[in-house]
């Protein structure tokens, strides 16, 4: 059983993503994407101590159909994404965004810059399966494909300030902590070439320090910096800078709900807000959906995962969309999110209004939301019916004033409940009690506690 892919290409620990696999991996990819002798495949990573290794295994793999590999060595998961759709060429990101350092990924891009549609994931699977199966290197190929090596990030950067228009940061003070990741060079390249007044964290990549206790994930040392400082606001991304959050002037987290908002009532200020419609995953604090119901905005909801927002982005040719982790969606500016341009265009709009990103963020009042993640016994659909008598419950004795959700995972057995209310206790308890109503009825995983 190989790996398999997730909501964001594959993960693994550095044990299971071996460079073997990872050979096999892009003579598989190569088939699946249809890229004969003389395709061009673009070829980017962050800064973990495992990337070069495996872009070199990928690169094999690839070269060896025949393909021509362009490493672009590190630059975030958007600046790849820029470069496939700028040049219309696949691509994939060595990456396992804002996991620990031990653990790696490789996400693939269409020709165009889009991830791979879950049909082009499937045969990639299937043509992996064979070969690794078979222990065969398949047909040869007359002459392997070229390797080269090409810096594509000044390319990026410049295409990220394009969204400006010409504006400036002139006179604005911001922090920024890229997490010892990809876009620890030119993340503070672009904010300082925008005009801001420019304070760095953590943008010192070892190999190792990757998402190491910083970025968007752990932002707490911003949030300090920000106020140490008397910085406007604060900037954390990712490992692979596809993802972003704020802080405030006064050290307070601004997740991505509220950037979303920031951002949907300034472009619908400027006309710019498509069908006045946004789009956000289940679970999107109930905030988000009432400010926007206050300024008439639509909230068109998708399953969790960027890919699900994109594809509704899609779909209905809207401008605008995201999750709470910080991936913002932005399709008439880029293919992916991107948290460097999405954190440069709230960092615009706090310039242009003259107004500090707190008070741009008061317009939603972010409920209490508590996350229970429940380890069950096995992964059996039918035992969801058994609990949905105690969500009716919870959900009436919230009435109009929070909101539940339980999912299902579905690649592991655990059961993911949330509950939002008005204060932290009462969300706090009543997803305890939907946690102990869940294990009771479906039973509970000994070897792994409830997390």
């Amino acid at each position: 059983m190989t790996l398999r892919f997730g909501t964001d290409g594959i993960r693994g620990r550095d044990t299971e993503l071996t460079p073997e696999l990872v050979v096999a991996l892009g003579r598989a990819a190569a088939r699946a994407l249809g890229l004969g002798p003389g395709s061009r495949f673009v070829i980017g990573r962050d800064t973990r101590r495992s990337g070069p290794l495996l872009e070199s295994a990928l690169t094999a793999g690839l070269a060896a159909q025949g393909v021509d590999v362009e490493r672009l060595g590190v630059l975030p998961t958007p600046g790849v994404a820029w470069v496939s759709a700028a040049e219309h060429v696949a691509g994939a990101v060595i990456s396992a965004s804002h996991n620990v350092s031990s653990d790696n990924g490789i996400k693939f891009f269409a020709p165009g810059g889009r991830k791979l549609p879950d049909g082009v994931e499937a045969t990639l699977e299937a043509a992996l399966d064979q070969l690794l199966a078979s222990g065969a290197d398949g047909p040869p190929v007359p002459v392997p494909g070229t390797v080269t090596d090409v810096d594509r990030s000044s390319d990026y950067g410049a295409g990220v300030l394009a969204a400006l228009e010409g504006r400036r940061l002139d006179g604005l003070s911001v922090v920024l902590d890229p997490a010892h990741g990809a876009a620890s060079l030119v993340g503070p390249e672009v904010l300082a070439r925008a005009g801001a007044r420019l304070h760095v964290l953590h943008a010192a990549p070892n190999g190792t320090n990757i998402n190491d206790g910083c970025g968007s994930t752990y932002p707490e040392a911003l949030c300090r910096a920000v106020v140490d400082t008397g910085a406007d606001l604060g900037l954390a991304l990712d490992g692979d800078a596809d993802r972003v959050v704020a802080v405030d002037h006064r050290g307070q987290l601004v997740d991505g709900d509220q950037l979303i908002v920031v951002l949907a009532l300034d472009l619908r200020r400027r006309g710019l807000l498509r069908d006045d419609t946004v789009v956000v995953t289940v679970m999107a604090n109930l905030g988000l959906h009432r400010a926007m119901a206050d300024h008439g905005i639509t909230v068109v909801q998708t399953p969790v995962g960027d890919r699900h927002v994109l594809a509704a982005l899609d779909q209905g040719q809207w401008s605008l969309g995201g999750e709470q982790s910080g991936h913002l969606i932005l399709p008439e500016l880029a293919t992916t999110g991107d948290g460097l341009l999405s954190g440069l265009l709230v960092a615009d709009v706090v310039r242009r209004a003259q107004r500090p990103l707190a008070e741009l963020a008061s317009a939603m009042t972010r409920l209490p939301q508590v996350l229970r993640a429940v380890r069950v016994a096995g992964r059996d659909p039918g035992t969801a019916a058994r609990w949905l008598g105690e969500v009716a419950a919870v959900e009436a004795e919230l009435g109009g004033e929070g909101r539940v959700l339980v999912r299902p995972s579905g690649t592991e057995p655990v059961v993911r409940v949330m509950v939002e209310a008005a204060d932290t206790d009462r969300a706090e308890r009543l997803a305890e009690r939907l946690a102990r109503e869940i294990e009771r009825v479906a039973g509970t995983d000994q070897q792994r506690p409830r997390q």
